[in-house]
Parts: C-alpha cells; sequence; structure tokens
C-alpha cells in the first residue's frame, strides 16, 4: 500500500484529479448551501483546488517550480482577502436582518 502512494504521488494525473475534486466539492456546496457561512467555505474549497492544480502543473510542467507556488500564494492572499470581506458582510447584514440565510435576505435584491 505504502509503495502505491509513492508511485502515485509522482504523476501529474493524481494531483490534477485530486484539485478537480476540491474545485466540484466546492462548487456543488456553493450552489447547495443556504448560509453565508457555507457559502464562504465552499468558496474557499474551490479556491483550494484550483491552487492545488497550479502547484501541481508547477511541479510537473513548468521550466521553473517556482512558477505554480508564487500562484498558489497568490490564490491564498486573495482567499484571505475574500474571507475578510465576506465576514464583514455577513456581520453588516446580520446586524440589520438578524439572519444569514440566504432565502431570508429577499430585501436585498436589487
Amino acid at each position: 500500500m505504502l509503495n502505491f502512494f509513492t508511485q502515485a504521488s509522482h504523476h501529474l494525473g493524481v494531483y490534477l484529479v485530486l484539485g478537480a475534486l476540491l474545485f466540484a466539492i466546492g462548487f456543488f456546496g456553493f450552489c447547495r448551501h443556504r448560509t453565508l457561512v457555507g457559502m464562504l467555505v465552499s468558496g474557499e474549497l474551490i479556491l483550494a483546488g484550483a491552487s492545488l492544480n497550479f502547484v501541481a502543473f508547477g511541479r510537473f510542467l513548468a521550466a521553473d517550480p517556482v512558477t505554480g507556488q508564487i500562484f498558489a500564494l497568490f490564490i491564498m492572499g486573495i482567499a484571505a482577502a475574500e474571507a475578510a470581506i465576506v465576514l464583514s458582510i455577513m456581520l453588516a447584514v446580520y446586524r440589520n436582518y438578524r439572519t444569514i440565510q440566504t432565502r431570508d435576505l429577499k430585501e436585498m435584491e436589487g
């Protein structure tokens, strides 16, 4: 069993499938969740899947493997900024409407 994981870690396809799986779970969760917190977590899964694909492509196909890592760090910075903005919006919405359920926020449609 250990031999399988040692050999599988040297193939690009394993990382791409894992990244696509994270992206798909995040996308499904983003469509399925009805709370803003669930949508935030699902959005983070989407960004994690994209980061994993960038790092995998950088490791296996780029001339300089640091390129994929730089993209992943950039995505992590975007994810941190997104989390801070969404949390502040959630706080403001909760103060005004006393809920974070998206279906209860009908007045915000514009």
